[in-house]
């Protein structure tokens, strides 16, 4: 128990599915913390303790939840345990000893806080009259051991390497470059010694102006080799670092619309950013150490021609050197984890700020969010002061080694020189060597450091990287619409943040005929936009099954099924883009017959051609402002362009004005005949013409019929409506 596995949390809330991927490991199981996340149900405010207790069930371990004393945690509790921590954390206790209690904090690692340090953290409730924490007590059953766990992905930097492939011939190119510098630079010391010994010596101004002009030359043959591989390298950093990010972006695009609700923006910002780190290792970092390691392998060559000793004085100090700097790796990896989670806070809080800068201003908030932002950047300077004195410390020792290094040579030198056995000459040639030699070596601390950043951001990166696309080549799913198009939804149930959450939905039957208007109505948070997503295939039901005729949803290709589906959301998005491009989204080229007739159809035909650039007038947050009926109009257009055999509209007419909404409706019955439709809104008259009115009501479906059916009935519809205009008081 004087050790426990350490796993770092890749994100702010994945502190419970790491502290069970530890305790995993600490029995003797690996398993990925995006399976162990999938299994917790984590959402956008993290886990809870139940959801880390049906996570550590699914994989075989005993559960049992409990407040409990200190008393009782020392003495009673098989350990390691999670408890909770601070109200807002999980960390894990793996040993208690003399009223030492020993941590693992996902965030930090291995802490050890004494009693008095360790119970403010952790007690949460006074029951019976004594102080208690929450903890999550666990233990292996012979089902943990049976099962088989994952193979983790081990390859880590090696998958980069495929990267450089493609680049082969300009790597080939650097290499010669490399060896024809180390050459250049090896005839150096020659030079300098024969400058002192011979033309010094002997006075002799022609051999020294020989050596010059010769020196002269080499170093701009020099200078001409560092301009061309600087060239290629940036060639090669832009190319890979493009290469790169595009991976990065496609295999976002790939996943499902619920991992977007599981993340923060700034993270992804940040995690973008950590791409240079990579591009930065496998492009120059990678490369310079070749060079390094070629210049060390020449340079020591000679230097043992001249003086063995002196290179093994050297060899000595520089693995002290290299000793002293790998003890401050893992320090510095716990800092680089700090460093992300704030800088991706702070990345957040700038795009809230700038983003609701409106509602700020009408709130009169500005002082609050500023402070808040502070706020970060006062724990961002924190773990830059970390970072400052890590750097320090490491700089004092690496110093005091250097130098002693360097005066213990360069007093065995002069020694040599006075006892004889070495010319002045071959002394300066010396100090040359060694300055070559000592390149190499900062360029190898250098090298460990970018190579320990590319590690980390390649572990952040891989998180994505290996979550599950939303549709794999390898399923072979549906292209084509069944002849019976009709959208079934049976015993249809679903919850947002795992089984221990309240369902949204619950018991859905229903049957949205193909060729007819279907209304959803209901109070706000009924579900009916969450029947909408999935409809649309945003997220798989909990239970149940949603079917096109007799064919499954689940079985019919997702990209195939949203190209059948004209869709209009409540947060629908504007690009900024022209008024041409939003609307025609998903044309690369524009057919300009669709998108007038589009532009009718939604009643803004008038407003678009009476801009000066018309249909290429730049919209979106960086172009012309539009109001939130001109916005719903474009997202309407751009349904209707797409000329789909389903339409969804959620919401879609509530910024309009009853003029406008009167006109679109109007255009819009015409477009409807021959497709399915499905409408959610509150306004009566968009759902009072549908042929089919479903009603929820806390996520149940409780009436069904038109209009005047449900008029009649005088139940939830009716009250839901009664108030406006058409069926009076």
């Amino acid at each position: 128990m004087s050790s426990f596995p350490v796993y770092k949390q890749l994100d702010t809330m994945d502190c419970g599915p790491t502290c069970l991927r530890m305790i995993a490991k600490h029995y003797g199981k690996s398993y990925s913390l995006q399976t162990l996340r999938e299994r917790s149900f984590i959402s956008r405010l993290g886990v809870s303790l139940l959801g880390i207790s049906g996570a550590a069930e699914s994989i075989g371990m005993r559960t049992l939840g409990a407040r409990l004393t200190f008393e009782q945690l020392a003495k009673e509790v098989p350990l390691p345990c999670i408890v909770h921590w601070k109200q807002d954390h999980f960390v894990i206790i793996y040993k208690i000893k003399k009223n030492h209690v020993y941590v693992v904090d996902p965030g930090h690692g291995l802490i050890t806080y004494s009693r008095q340090e360790f119970l403010p953290h952790w007690l949460s409730t006074k029951r019976e009259g004594e102080d208690r924490g929450v903890a999550l007590l666990l233990e292996p059953t012979p089902n943990f051991y049976t099962r088989d766990d994952e193979q983790l992905d081990k390859s880590g930097l090696t998958f980069l390497l495929s990267y450089l492939r493609p680049y082969s011939r300009y790597i080939v190119q650097l290499f010669l470059g490399m060896v024809l510098g180390s050459l250049l630079q090896l005839i150096f010391p020659f030079l300098t010694q024969s400058l002192v010994d011979f033309g010094i010596n002997h006075h002799n101004l022609d051999f020294i102006s020989l050596v010059l002009v010769a020196q002269l030359v080499l170093s701009l043959s020099r200078m001409s080799v560092n301009f061309i591989r600087g060239w290629i390298l940036l060639h090669l950093s832009t190319r890979i670092n493009i290469a790169l990010i595009s991976d990065f972006l496609i295999k976002l695009m790939r996943l499902p619309v619920g991992f977007f609700d599981i993340k923060q923006i700034g993270d992804l910002k940040q995690r973008i950013e950590d791409h240079h780190r990579i591009e930065t290792f496998l492009t120059s970092s990678s490369l310079n150490i070749l060079f390094s390691l070629v210049n060390l392998l020449v340079f020591g060559l000679v230097l043992t021609f001249y003086n063995l000793r002196i290179l093994g004085i050297f060899a000595t100090g520089s693995a002290l050197y290299m000793t002293w700097i790998s003890l401050f790796l893992k320090k510095r990896r716990d800092l680089d984890f700090k460093r992300f989670n704030q800088l991706s806070e702070n990345q957040s809080t700038i795009i809230q700020l700038i983003t609701g800068m409106q509602e700020i201003k009408l709130n009169n908030c500005e002082t609050r969010k500023r402070w808040e932002w502070e706020n970060i950047q006062a724990r961002l300077f924190n773990v830059s002061v970390k970072g400052l004195s890590l750097r320090q410390y490491q700089s004092v020792g690496a110093f005091s080694i250097h130098e002693s290094q360097n005066i213990l040579i360069t007093f065995l030198a002069a020694k040599a020189v006075m006892d004889g056995s070495m010319t002045l000459g071959m002394m300066l040639a010396v100090q040359y060597i060694l300055g070559q030699l000592n390149g190499p070596i900062e360029q190898m601390i250098e090298f460990l450091h970018t190579a320990q950043d590319a590690k980390i951001s390649l572990e952040r990166l891989g998180e994505i990287h290996q979550q599950q696309d939303e549709e794999s080549p390898q399923q072979s799913k549906i292209s084509m619409l069944p002849a019976r198009k009709d959208l079934v939804v049976s015993d249809l149930a679903f919850h947002y943040a795992g089984p221990h959450s309240e369902r949204v939905l619950d018991e859905i039957d229903v049957c949205i005929p193909a060729g007819k208007v279907t209304a959803i109505v209901g109070t706000s948070g009924s579900g009916k936009t969450t029947l909408l997503k999935l409809l649309l295939g945003f997220y798989p039901p909990t239970q149940g099954k949603i079917c096109i005729g007799d064919t499954n949803l689940k079985h019919v290709s997702e990209r195939f099924w949203r190209s059948q589906c004209g869709v209009v959301m409540q947060d629908g998005f504007i690009f900024s883009d022209t008024i041409a491009n939003n609307i025609a989204v998903s044309d690369e080229v524009v057919n300009t017959e669709k998108l007038l007739y589009a532009a009718r159809v939604a009643n803004i035909q008038e407003f678009i051609e009476s801009l000066p650039l018309s249909y290429n007038t730049k919209i979106g947050n960086e172009g012309h402002g539009l109001s939130q009926g001109q916005k719903q109009r474009i997202l309407i257009a751009r349904a209707v362009y797409k000329d789909p055999e389903y339409l969804f509209f959620d919401e879609a007419t509530n910024a309009l004005d009853a003029n406008n909404e009167q006109v679109i409706m109007r255009n819009l019955e015409h477009f409807f005949k021959g497709r399915t439709v499905v409408v959610v809104a509150h306004r009566l008259s968009t759902v009072k013409h549908a042929d089919r009115i479903v009603v929820l009501e806390k996520g149940r479906l409780i009436e069904t019929g038109s209009h005047q059916d449900l008029a009649r009935l005088q139940g939830a519809y009716y009250h839901l409506v009664k108030n406006q205009l058409e069926l009076g008081k």
